[in-house]
């Protein structure tokens, strides 16, 4: 057997995600990967290919149905990524269960109620650069002191998070996007993060309040319970937790890198010719937020341009590989362009799975680049891009610490 007969093993550090899809894409648009743990998957990395296996019903995410080395126990706890097909929610699910699930969160995601969200990130927003502006002189972490607040802090209200579990449960969520972890750190990880969920819903279970923890557990106490089972509840909030700012996080992360980077760019923004709409859509193509996303089974064998998925095989999706498909974007793919008339992506996925949170993370978005730019015109990246290091993702695509300087030289 040759090397290029065997899965390319993905690097668990995602220290070179771009560089790593271009050698996937290189083998072919479908192709066998291997992730932690010695899983094999088949990763797709074309535009086209990938929204198509979005959308169709011969595709599942429900591991319990539909992977047999979940269901025969070839993967069990011991794999660090157990947590991702594991978990009963709806991004777990499948068909009819699926839309049972989504709908039950769905109401609090419509365009009427993330608009009306608006005024509550304007504050935030200002709230943490008025923070900025009062640090010290010197190099401050904007993924650290802007692009996470931000979003962290809308959902935690969203779910009625009190202040003294977002920590935990933050550190315990970093982690789950840590695919450099061992077993043993990631079944430690799950027994703390379902304890704090645990006494969350317990406490909101004696005091109700104005949120969506408080209505998920009305959806679960009500008609017997028949509506959401406990175990379908908790894992939902991991899901509204996790999904509802990781993508925030890095669509900022990437998108402020992507303009101080790119100096020619943020001077068409600067003068209106292009909007800050424009950077948003090209900064989720260029840099997704979630690189590539575990894990989708074939119901039945699936035939695809010549491709062939046999019956219960893994997919994985590459995001940020779609991204930069030269088949969709043409030779200056990999070009940062707020200028492109195309701007297609899949980064907030496609299909039933869609992401629900997609406009309230724009919105996010929309309210904090403009005022962030505003506020500082003179910020600069404190180190050469090439310093800036990958968290230890091949799942999530953001940076470690984003140091920049607020201010110009006096």
């Amino acid at each position: 057997m040759t090397d290029s007969s065997r899965p390319l093993v993905i690097d668990p550090t995602g220290r070179d995600i771009h560089g790593e899809n271009a050698r996937i894409r290189a083998r072919s648009a479908v192709t066998q990967v291997e992730l932690p743990g010695g899983v094999v998957a088949w990763s797709v990395t074309s535009y086209d290919l990938l929204r198509r296996l979005l959308s169709d019903p011969r595709v599942s995410k429900d591991a319990r149905q539909h992977w047999p080395q979940l269901i025969n126990g070839e993967v069990n706890e011991e794999w660090p990524l157990h947590l991702w097909v594991s978990v009963q929610n709806m991004f777990t699910a499948y068909g009819a269960e699926h839309r049972r699930l989504r709908g039950l969160v769905s109401s609090a995601f419509t365009a009427r109620r993330v608009a009306a969200l608006r005024p509550q990130v304007e504050r935030i927003t200002a709230d943490l650069l008025d923070a900025l502006a009062a640090a010290p002189e010197g190099p401050v972490d904007l993924r650290e002191g802007f692009a996470y607040p931000l979003p962290i802090e809308v959902i935690c209200q969203l779910l009625g998070i009190p202040d003294d579990a977002r920590p935990g449960l933050r550190r315990t969520v970093d982690v789950v996007f840590n695919t450099t972890i061992t077993p043993e750190e990631a079944q430690a990880n799950q027994v703390e993060m379902y304890a704090i969920l645990d006494n969350l819903v317990a406490t909101k279970r004696a005091a109700p309040g104005d949120d969506m923890t408080s209505d998920l557990i009305a959806a679960r106490d009500a008609d017997d319970g028949s509506r959401l089972t406990e175990s379908e509840m908790v894992d939902t909030l991991i899901l509204l937790i996790s999904a509802g700012h990781e993508t925030t996080v890095n669509l900022l992360d990437q998108a402020i890198t992507a303009l101080l980077t790119h100096p020619d760019q943020l001077d068409l923004v600067r003068t209106g010719r292009v909007s800050w709409d424009d950077v948003i859509e090209e900064a989720l193509r260029w840099q997704a937020p979630v690189a590539h996303l575990p894990l989708r089974y074939a119901v039945e064998d699936i035939e695809i341009d010549g491709f062939r998925i046999g019956k219960g095989e893994a997919i994985l999706a590459g995001y940020a590989a779609a991204g930069r498909d030269p088949d969709l974007h043409g030779a200056d793919a990999d070009t940062f362009d707020l200028t492109r008339a195309n701007k297609n992506h899949l980064s907030f996925g496609h299909g039933a799975h869609y992401c629900l949170g997609a406009p309230l993370a724009r919105l996010e978005a929309a309210v904090a680049l403009p005022a962030l730019f505003d506020r500082f015109p003179d910020m600069a990246l404190a180190v050469p891009e090439a310093e800036l290091s990958h968290i230890d993702s091949f799942i999530s695509n953001g940076h470690r610490v984003l140091p920049v300087t607020l201010r110009a030289a006096a």
